[in-house]
């Protein structure tokens, strides 16, 4: 060790010290899935991994139970890097996501950056992001409470089928439509009942007509999430819950305003009425800072990982992490640890996050991490080269306090 500063061989053998834990951590994630803002015992193995480490670890962070904040600071001034974790599961297919990986992944990042520089300045910690599926915005929530005022810059990978340094996400709205008529008996007096469940079918045969006209970016889909009770009763209340996607918070605000409109002219229709509203915080889009990007993709592909340098314009899926994104430095990149095509958000995702393959491929994403995060904390140049990229594209507007776009 020179300056204070591991090598490569170092740190891949401290993270090859912390490999079982990994996967003891990740297995019992993946085995107990837990929905959003309900991540308890994920909560509690990793921080007790942490503090176990010598992390002083503080739970229930930002004043969401299932959040924390895991901190190791250095024996000198400087900057804060986060490394981050989600551990939320999906409705029905559990860690079909992969989150059990991206959670112990970035424990193990954290622990063997610490372990092989354990002087380090500045300080390395560990953010228990919850609630990021489903609109769940728990990054969102954290960064309005505070939680990363004084982070300098953040970190994690993400499973997939593929390995880039770098993807896109899509901004996205979270809402529902919910429609209000008048019940009757559906075959004695249909004529007296105003059917809410028929605007909502009227609504979603209007976002159907509407996508031809839609920007190829853009997408909109969703589920009736309350079509009535009874099949005898026409139904006085329905929902349909929808997601609304762009490139852009600008581009998805105006489209929310079309759906809007078609939702009040289905309603109009059917002599209903009808309410759009916002189920969680708009995620906005990706802004990757390539800096950082392309330190991480080098560490790995001198471990002998194949990872493209991606394209930072083709679109993917939505997360909060974009909005953390317009406040701070930020990498997501993608790490494969399923077969080619294999599609997330699936049952063949949730099983191959629980392949020996996979966690040989968090192994290397971690290494990636851990460099990443000892060099923005010892190299001031680094960290002010992905600061100046960070500022020179980003928008006027935005702090902690301003997250929701």
């Amino acid at each position: 060790m020179v300056g204070g500063v591991c090598s490569l061989e170092e740190l891949v053998g401290a993270v090859a010290g912390v490999r079982g834990r990994l996967e003891e951590v990740s297995r019992a994630i993946h085995v107990r899935p837990e929905l959003k803002f309900a991540e308890v015992y994920a909560r509690d193995v990793l921080t007790g991994w942490l503090v176990d480490e010598g992390f002083a670890v503080g739970r229930r962070a930002g004043g969401l139970e299932t959040a924390f904040v895991a901190v190791h600071r250095g024996r000198e001034p400087g900057p804060c890097v986060a490394v981050l974790a989600e551990y939320d599961a999906l409705p029905g297919i559990g860690h079909g996501c992969g989150h059990n990986l991206i959670a112990a992944g970035a424990v193990a990042a954290a622990v063997a950056a610490v372990r092989a520089v354990p002087g380090h300045p500045g300080t390395i910690a560990v953010i228990g992001t919850p609630g990021e599926e489903m609109g769940g915005a728990g990054k969102v929530r954290l960064a309005d409470a505070g939680v990363f005022d004084g982070v300098d810059a953040a970190v994690m990978f993400h499973p997939a089928d593929r390995s880039v340094t770098a993807q896109h996400g899509l901004a996205a709205a979270h809402l529902r439509a919910r429609f209000t008529g008048v019940s009757a008996h559906a075959a004695k007096s249909p004529w007296e009942g105003r059917s809410a469940l028929a605007a909502a079918q009227l609504f979603l045969n209007a976002l159907d007509s509407m996508r031809q006209f839609m920007p190829p970016t853009a997408r909109v889909h969703g589920i009736v999430s309350n079509g009535g009770q009874a099949p005898n009763v026409v139904p006085a209340v329905a929902a349909v819950d929808f997601y609304v996607r762009d490139r852009t918070t600008a581009s998805v605000r105006e489209l929310v305003e079309r759906v809007r409109r078609a939702a009040l002219g289905a309603a109009l229709a059917t002599e209903t009425e009808a309410e759009v509203s916002e189920t969680g915080p708009l995620y906005a889009e990706r802004r990757n800072n390539m800096v950082l990007a392309a330190r991480f993709g080098a560490v790995v592909r001198a471990l002998g990982l194949e990872i493209g340098p991606g394209d930072a314009d083709e679109p993917a899926g939505s997360s909060d992490i974009g909005n953390l994104s317009q406040l701070l430095p930020v990498i997501h990149p993608y790490i494969q640890t399923a077969a080619p095509g294999t599609p997330s958000h699936s049952d063949a995702m949730r099983e191959a996050s629980a392949t020996a393959f996979a966690h040989d491929r968090t192994e290397i994403a971690a290494t990636g991490l851990a460099r990443v995060v000892l060099d923005l904390v010892t190299d001031p140049e680094l960290m002010a080269a992905a600061r100046a990229e960070f500022t020179a594209g980003r928008e006027p507007a935005g702090t902690a306090r301003t997250l929701r776009p």
